[in-house]
């Protein structure tokens, strides 16, 4: 079966970098666009970035743009999210997704086919 792994998340202070990583298996990895999205307590999970199958276009969230860079290697069936600058409000449980309609780079979550079970980032004041 389609498993998403994330792992990378952890505790920072301000300013820090983390670089989140999702392993994916039990599909094929380059035929799917992917995914991150954050979900923060009592919030709705929001779009962070995303990903075309060949890695060659991006799309980002206005909140991340300039700080947060998607990336693949569809060699290792993994993507990235590395994460610098963060921020007290970027403290959410992160979430990769796999997207099976290799059009147009999608921001709503209901038009992600698989899901990661998510990797917790906290950044500290």
């Amino acid at each position: 079966q389609v498993q998403l792994v994330e792992s990378g998340g952890g505790l920072v202070q301000a300013g820090g970098s983390l670089r989140l990583s999702c392993a994916a298996s039990g599909l094929t990895f380059s035929r799917y666009n992917m995914g991150w999205f954050q979900q923060a307590p009592g919030k709705e999970r929001e779009f962070v970035a995303a990903i075309t199958w060949s890695g060659g276009s991006t799309y980002y969230a206005d909140s991340v743009k300039g700080r947060f860079t998607i990336s693949r290697d569809n060699a290792k069936n993994t993507v990235y999210l590395q994460m610098n600058s963060l921020q007290p409000e970027d403290t959410a449980v992160y979430y990769c997704a796999a997207d099976r309609n290799l059009g147009r780079l999608q921001t709503m979550s209901f038009r992600y086919d698989y899901w990661g079970q998510g990797t917790q980032v906290t950044v500290s004041p």
